[in-house]
């Protein structure tokens, strides 16, 4: 079996119980609300961080702690003085590792990866199987609010340019070097169900690898090497630039961590994604 070709970004629940001295964790938990007439309402997780935690966490909300709030839309990327400000606030430096995790859909705790790799920090992780997998083994938990830790003082040292808007999207339309990977279930891509975040289906010429297709769904863990590269290959994500794209840029960050873990070196994130494109009458989409 071929390994990923960066494993340091994944870290499994042994040696975090190992480790939790030396790093930063951060719970990610958000859940979107189905709401017909907004989509979804957006419901911070931080009510599951307190009935029980990673012991020495603290609670990120994505929705506000890292994303630009004066956006028209939800969980646009910060500019760098914000998101380094947010994680100073965390206690993060430069030199510190830093661990994400989610009681919900992992694609939380890789967008807040997302970022801290598009501002430059590769030192950070996700949690492999997250809460789930942790509570699951009866490891120590915590309650209540979580402790602040003493300001950190990272800055944006590097910025990588690892998210894309509608524009380049448009442009990578009917061009065959360029896949455009949809990241949300099969019957959203197709039009036939789920969430819609203006019009059904998908942009023109997408190809869908769903990220719970990524998850073993018995354990909440990513599946082996091997199988993902396969599924990835499938739809031929592997072999030219991609750019991942879904509701809100979220769940396309589970895809785009998992290019990167086999060793990709071309991938970005429609930031924006469906939220913006599904409501504008001008972006071409498909169904069926």
């Amino acid at each position: 079996m071929t390994g990923f070709k960066h494993p340091e970004f994944l870290v499994e629940t042994d040696w975090l119980d190992q480790h939790l001295g030396d790093v930063v964790v951060l719970d990610c938990t958000t859940h979107l609300i189905p709401d017909p007439k907004i989509t979804y309402v957006v419901k911070p997780g931080r009510e599951d961080f307190e009935k029980g935690h990673i012991p020495g966490a603290q609670f990120c909300d994505v929705s506000r702690d890292v994303s630009d709030t004066t956006q028209k839309f939800n969980f646009m990327r910060q500019k760098p003085a914000d998101f380094a400000a947010a994680m100073r606030r965390f206690g993060i430096s430069n030199d510190t590792k830093v661990v994400t995790y989610s009681t919900a859909n992992p694609w939380w705790a890789t967008r807040v990866w997302w970022l801290l790799r598009s501002f430059g920090h590769d030192n950070a992780a996700v949690l492999n199987g997250g809460w789930q997998k942790w509570a699951a083994e009866g490891r120590t938990v915590e309650t209540g609010p979580g402790t602040a830790r003493a300001a950190g003082d990272f800055v944006v040292r590097k910025e990588r340019n690892l998210m894309v808007g509608k524009d380049e999207v448009k442009a990578a339309i009917g061009d065959a070097g360029v896949c455009t990977l949809n990241a949300l279930l099969a019957s959203q891509h197709t039009g036939t169900g789920g969430n819609s975040y203006g019009r059904p289906g998908r942009i023109a010429g997408s190809v869908n690898l769903p990220a719970a297709h990524l998850l073993d769904p018995a354990t909440n863990t990513f599946l082996p090497p091997d199988e993902l590269r396969q599924r990835l290959g499938a739809v031929g994500a592997l072999d030219r630039p991609v750019i991942a794209y879904c509701g809100g840029g979220i769940a396309a960050s589970a895809d785009a961590f998992i290019l990167t873990m086999l060793g990709h070196t071309d991938v970005r994130i429609y930031d924006a994604s469906l939220s913006e494109w599904a409501k504008d009458e001008t972006l071409p989409m498909e169904v069926g």
